[in-house]
């Protein structure tokens, strides 16, 4: 990994709290004003699902200009399919963190490539989603240096996936722990699920309780982003990184085999010019408050 992501994993070590939650502490740190208190917001970017090379590609080609663009402060990406359109092995990883990505999320095809056990079990800034079994591999939570936590959490919906604890009782009794321990206000849930109706109604679930839902894992961008309660960003779902000649990122051809003839096809990567696609999140670290989001798009231009 690169020095500056070697020294986010070794910081991780030094945390002194032992706190039993799969989640990722990040810290920022920032002026204070004549009251003592931190007058300044963050800005989050959230990227939708990476699928493949054109997707690693589209992060590499684009994350630089963005974080300058919008100032951010953090950022993360769902890249449960960044190797081959299927899980997520040591050398993607390290592509993608290496890139300038802080965190990196998964969902229901966490565990498709093994080696990801064992970057999960070697304090890598990589998530998977906090209601499967209890002895799942992954460490309880990464702390960089500072003063304000950002708390990230990957959660997977039950609706049309895998068989999970129910969402809604695992983030429940999550949330209660991180209160308990206080690891801070600022709370993004990556809620990885099918249904627009559980990714809905989970946002009103957790309205006021965190301070961003953001639905991955359809690989289709909605644009329904809007703050819920006093201070919740919302969206249904951030989108695809990816091809975008494809079906959600796949080969159309062979996508096409298996609804039109029910046969069975190689999952095989689309072509075409790569797409980005997120959103930025601007919170208030002192309350955890999320003030705006806004949806990003961007599509690599092919006829130059």
């Amino acid at each position: 990994m690169t020095t500056q992501n070697k020294k986010f994993r070794n910081d991780t070590k030094r945390g002194d709290r032992n706190v039993s939650l799969f989640c990722l502490v990040l810290q920022c740190s920032g002026e204070r004003n004549r009251h003592g208190l931190y007058s300044f917001l963050m800005n989050i970017l959230a990227i939708g699902d990476i699928v493949g090379q054109p997707g690693r590609r589209a992060v590499e080609m684009w994350l630089p200009a963005l974080k300058a663009q919008y100032s951010i402060d953090f950022c993360f990406a769902n890249a449960e399919n960044a190797s081959g359109g299927l899980g997520l092995d040591e050398k993607c990883a390290r592509q993608l963190l290496d890139a300038g990505l802080d965190a990196l999320t998964l969902g229901n095809h966490a565990f498709a490539k093994k080696q990801v056990i064992e970057l999960l079990e070697a304090d890598w800034p990589i998530l998977r989603p906090i209601n499967g079994p209890s002895d799942w591999p992954g460490k309880p939570y990464l702390v960089h240096a500072g003063k304000l936590p950002i708390v990230l959490i990957n959660l997977s919906g039950s609706v049309f996936m895998d068989s999970l604890d129910d969402p809604f009782q695992a983030i429940d009794q999550w949330l209660k722990s991180i209160a308990e321990q206080k690891l801070g206000k600022c709370v993004i849930i990556d809620f990885h699920a099918e249904a627009t109706a559980e990714k809905t109604a989970m946002g009103h679930f957790l309205k006021d309780r965190v301070s961003a839902v953001l639905g991955t894992h359809t690989h289709v961008q909605t644009a329904d982003e809007r703050i819920l309660g006093q201070g919740t960003a919302y969206i249904t779902d951030l989108g695809m990184t990816g091809p975008s000649n494809s079906v959600i990122g796949m080969n159309i051809e062979s996508s096409l085999r298996r609804f039109t003839k029910r046969l069975p096809s190689r999952y095989e990567i689309g072509d075409g010019p790569a797409v980005l696609q997120g959103a930025v999140i601007t919170l208030d670290p002192l309350c955890g408050q999320a003030r705006s989001i806004s949806r990003v798009s961007l599509q690599e231009d092919t006829t130059v």
